[in-house]
């Protein structure tokens, strides 16, 4: 930046310099320029064709052109307006080194007719460069007793820059010891030399850090800067010296032999070998005490070299003298001064009167469970005892007279938490260093029943998936009881509950020492679906202790009962047949299937489905409801019957299923269709061949619905009579089972029997209900064609309603 704000000037004043010489046709004079160096690129030097006369419109057609100088292009002349101008800027100190004129010598070329221009730009010198010193650091070692005005050379700085620019003078940071000589070499550079202008100390400073500082002569001015660091170089002008003049030691008697008395220490402020020191008695000590004390030369530790008897000797006295390792060895001297103490050498001492163990866990609060005593063979302080106890036990020590100590009980105790107590009786005396000794008793505790047994949970709920084997095993409650022995051993049993005049106890049973608990009976969960009681479980102790813990047994529900068809009914292994007319129209219900499955849920859920079908593009089936109806109207290219196999499944695992074998056979007469229950009439021809079975389809129409009436009379009257065997009921028919029909049209008791009775009115039969003699409460559905008389209702009443119950099993 500071380069840039030199050239602003030059750039509005730029000399030039034009000499004209006399030359040949195709040689001009040459041209002179002087410009500053560093010039941002694209400033203008001159106008070159203003300055050669030179037509600037010809320019681009002659092809003027520079040289280049050192693979460098540093000026070139825009051929439109013939000005002289930067692409590069130009550095003189790179170019020039250390010249103190620099010229760049070029020609300017032309053609048509060629003509060469000689010009010649001289760079002038900015103050572009700052002093620097080729080191940064100068080291300098002097000795502290180096005289005063001795000289000592340093190194030059350097500054590429010429003239004014270059180096003017150097300046040196504030020192005490130190100064400068400036001096000039033939070639006008500027050097130093260092100057001690006052003794040094290497004590007193070792280490001297100076600044030398190099400045030029350039506006702005600009400098560079060195450290110099001079050390100072010992001579042995020190004696070594104590930390103490004297001293005084006080030691215990019977110290081991080694122990360090005190570790003496001697410094030389000088360094090197005029500071290393050596120890050693003087004269002055006397035998006795260099045989007692042993003194190390490299490092003054004093050490006990034989035993200390304080009745033997109880004070020893020594000098020391320290000398140090220099050319003209100097020393010092200390005095020492060793006092030997009585020491605490007794050990106190515990002893055991009495100690109960063991105790019961429920022993009272304050009882004095053991008596000891204390003593000490030392006197005066060295002979006072003191004894405790660990803070965190349940027991203190209460004094009952000189020294003797009561271990009393201070917590109620609780086996089941600790079993054991380690009591460690301490006691220490007051000398220096105190002295101790212990005393470590174990006392057990006995077990008391106090803890109920205690069961995991307070509640258990157990799953029994129905038709269970007796004797299978439920669940294990196990309940804990902390206490020992008799106190805890567990007896279980179950508390005694009547269901419906059935006892607990023979529904389940729980092993009494171990808490298993199984089932004495097969489960259905069609007649039972949950228990609700209670199990103890008892200690043995003296009273016994129990707690009891609440037992849910939810019977799961299996899929063991097959889907039974109820309608169309049918004879075991028989197949359904109905007749439907021809003229049928599209989506017409031609049958229905029903069944039911006494299990719960998923498992009855029934859905069904075609297992077989002659024309499957003739009929559909309702997965849900059974409804079978048609897809599309009959054609004569339809057969005259039609078989289906209808199956009935659950949504169980495994599924089961019932199935129903249909022939369906087709008639061109007209048929009332009791889907709706309305009479829709059929179209026929009056001229067909078939008007003898419209007659006959009537009259059977007729003597079937006087029959209908005529049963359905005789029913109502036998239903008002008292039945032992069923209660009374209203005039739909009634069944005691209460599950349902999933996903069908079956929502209740009374709607399964009204949906049935419907489906089989609707295929010319009744629907008869009688009670199971046997059971009582349990009934069989009879279905009645009604082109029979009262004879065959009442022998088909007897018989019962059945179907296949196995997966995959077909009536055909």
């Amino acid at each position: 930046m500071e380069a840039q704000f030199l050239v602003q000037p030059w750039r509005r004043y730029v000399s030039v310099f034009i000499l004209f010489c006399s030359t040949m046709n195709t040689l001009s004079a040459v041209t002179h320029y002087s410009i500053p160096e560093e010039m941002e690129e694209g400033s203008v030097v001159a106008n070159l064709a203003a300055d050669l006369g030179l037509d600037v419109k010809t320019l681009s057609k002659r092809k003027m052109r520079l040289d280049v100088i050192a693979n460098n292009k540093y000026l070139d002349v825009n051929k439109e307006t013939g000005e002289l101008y930067i692409v590069e800027r130009i550095d003189r100190e790179n170019i020039c080194a250390s010249k103190t004129t620099c010229f760049l010598k070029m020609d300017a070329t032309l053609e048509n007719p060629i003509r060469i221009f000689n010009i010649e730009l001289e760079i002038m010198d900015i103050n572009d460069n700052a002093p620097h010193f080729r080191r940064d650091s100068i080291h300098l070692d002097i000795s502290e007793s180096a005289p005063v005005g001795e000289r000592f050379s340093l190194n030059n700085a350097v500054d590429p820059d010429v003239s004014t620019n270059s180096i003017k003078t150097y300046y040196l940071s504030e020192s005490d010891n130190f100064d400068i000589e400036i001096q000039s070499g033939r070639d006008g550079s500027k050097f130093t030399n260092l100057i001690l202008k006052k003794t040094l100390d290497r004590e007193e400073q070792a280490v001297h850090n100076l600044i030398l500082t190099a400045v030029d002569g350039g506006v702005p001015t600009r400098s560079g800067t060195a450290s110099i660091i001079v050390r100072v170089l010992d001579t042995n002008d020190n004696a070594p010296k104590f930390d103490k003049d004297a001293y005084k030691i006080y030691i215990m008697e019977n110290t081991p032999t080694g122990s360090l008395v005190i570790q003496l220490n001697a410094t030389d402020i000088d360094e090197g070998s005029n500071s290393e020191v050596v120890y050693s008695y003087s004269l002055y000590t006397s035998e006795k005490t260099q045989d007692t004390f042993s003194l190390n030369p490299n490092n003054g530790e004093i050490t006990v070299k034989e035993m200390i008897n304080y009745e033997d000797f109880k004070i020893y006295d020594m000098e020391v003298i320290a000398t140090d390792k220099g050319t003209n060895s100097l020393s010092g001297h200390c005095k020492l001064t060793i006092l030997v103490t009585d020491m605490n050498d007794n050990h106190p001492e515990i002893s055991i009167k009495s100690f109960q163990s063991p105790i019961k866990e429920d022993i009272l609060v304050d009882t004095v469970i053991a008596v000891v005593s204390v003593s000490d063979k030392d006197s005066g302080e060295n002979g006072i005892v003191n004894i405790h106890i660990a803070h965190h036990l349940p027991f203190k020590l209460r004094e009952s007279s000189d020294n003797f100590y009561e271990l009393v009980v201070s917590e109620p105790l609780d086996r089941e938490k600790v079993q054991e107590y380690d009591i460690t009786f301490t006691v220490t005396d007051r000398g220096s260093p105190p002295l101790s000794d212990n005393e470590t008793m174990t006392l057990e505790l006995l077990d008391v029943n106090d803890n109920v047994p205690q069961f995991p949970q307070s509640f258990y709920t157990i799953p029994v998936i129905e038709n269970n084997a007796p004797g299978a095993l439920l669940s294990s409650l196990t309940a804990f009881d902390p206490d020992l022995h008799e106190n805890q051993y567990l007896v279980y049993f179950i508390i005694e509950k009547e269901i419906v005049n059935t006892s607990m106890s023979m529904l389940f049973s729980i092993n009494p020492e171990n808490g298993n608990l199984y089932a004495l009976k097969t489960f259905d969960y069609e007649i039972e679906k949950e228990f609700l009681f209670h199990i103890e479980a008892r200690d043995s102790g003296v009273p016994p202790l129990s707690s009891n813990v609440t037992v849910h047994i939810i019977i799961v529900d299996q899929n063991d009962n097959a889907p039974v068809i109820v309608s169309p009914w049918r004879a075991h292994g028989s197949v359904v047949e109905e007749k439907i007319p021809r003229s049928t129209d599209k989506g017409s219900m031609v049958s229905k299937v029903i069944a039911i499955d006494n299990d719960s849920v998923q498992n009855s859920r029934i859905t069904y489905q075609f297992l077989q079908v002659t024309d499957a593009t003739l009929f559909s089936l309702d997965q849900y409801n059974g409804e079978i109806r048609t897809m599309r109207m009959f054609s004569y290219r339809d057969q005259r019957y039609q078989r289906m196999v209808v199956i009935a499944k659950d949504n169980g695992d495994p599924a089961l299923s019932a199935t129903v074998t249909i022939k369906l056979s087709t008639v061109e007469t007209d048929v009332k269709a009791f889907s709706d229950l309305t009479e829709v009439p059929l179209e026929y021809d009056i001229f067909s061949d078939l008007n003898l079975y419209l007659v006959i389809g009537l009259g059977s129409v007729s003597f079937l619905l006087l029959i209908t009436i005529l049963v359905t009379c005789v029913l109502k009257c036998q239903s008002t009579k008292p039945s032992k065997a069923a209660p009374p009921s209203r005039n739909s028919v009634i069944s005691e089972r209460n599950s349902t029909i999933a996903d069908s049209t079956l929502v209740s008791n009374d709607a399964y029997w009204y949906s049935l009775f419907l489906a089989e009115t609707r295929k010319g039969k009744l629907v008869v209900r009688q009670p199971v003699p046997k059971a009582g409460s349990r009934y069989i559905v009879s279905s009645i064609p009604r082109s029979t008389g009262l004879t065959e209702t009442s022998d088909s009443a007897a018989s019962t309603l059945q179907g296949s119950t196995t997966t995959g099993s077909s009536s055909s």
